[in-house]
């Protein structure tokens, strides 16, 4: 029993030292922050770059393929910490942003080539009668994937967009790469600060596990709205 009591009240001397001494939580309050800002703008650049570069690798043209697979096959190939340094002290050196943006495009940029397959797998999981009974309703081209296509094609594609968003909200643990201070650099702070590492590092990983648990239950809750609406 004492042995118990003695870890027990250095487990709250730990606590104590680690987030509420010096105010030392506000770095992981302030680090939520970035992180939610970051993943959200880049959820949306992503959506954005993945609907254009889909359509271009479904296009007939040759030139608009080849920059689909060309752009699809540089993101992809390459390190998402390496695009992020790239797009800041390289493309983005002289740009007077703040730095959580350029980060949010670094992102949605990589984020772009994998929501770009998702797309484009959705759309062409939807049935060519589909398509087809558009068209012999005097819809053209444009009319027929905007109202048959796409629609149905979001509800195929939605639980793979959910996951993107999730694996985003952990590749924005390297933004500390170009000084932002998110959830893992602030953990990493606090662990020198304190030279405590369990304490940090737990605290990082739980927060980062129901950011993550929120998100899916969310989602999970539009999908079923999604799927009802379908069965009717």
């Amino acid at each position: 029993m004492i042995g118990l009591t003695e870890w027990w009240n250095d487990l709250v001397a730990t606590f104590v030292k680690c987030f509420i001494r010096e105010d030392r939580y506000m770095l992981l309050l302030d680090g939520i922050g970035i992180t939610i800002k970051i993943s959200l703008l880049a959820v949306v650049i992503g959506i954005a770059i993945g609907l254009v570069i889909a359509f271009c690798n479904l296009s007939k043209s040759k030139i608009l393929n080849l920059f689909g697979r060309i752009y699809t096959d540089i993101i992809r190939g390459t390190p998402s910490v390496t695009q992020l340094m790239i797009i800041y002290f390289v493309v983005f050196a002289t740009v007077n942003w703040e730095k959580w943006i350029i980060a949010a495009i670094a992102f949605g940029i990589n984020s772009g080539a994998y929501v770009s397959e998702i797309i484009r797998a959705g759309i062409l999981s939807i049935d060519k009668g589909q398509a087809e009974a558009g068209r012999s309703l005097g819809l053209n081209a444009a009319q027929t994937m905007s109202y048959i296509v796409i629609p149905q094609a979001v509800k195929n594609i939605f639980p793979a967009l959910c996951n993107e968003f999730i694996v985003l909200i952990k590749e924005t643990a390297i933004v500390g790469y170009i000084g932002l201070v998110d959830i893992q650099k602030a953990g990493d702070f606090i662990k020198s600060q304190t030279f405590e590492a369990f304490m940090p590092l737990i605290a990082t990983a739980i927060i980062y596990f129901v950011l993550i648990k929120i998100l899916t239950v969310i989602m999970a809750r539009v999908e079923k709205a999604l799927r009802k609406s379908e069965a009717k």
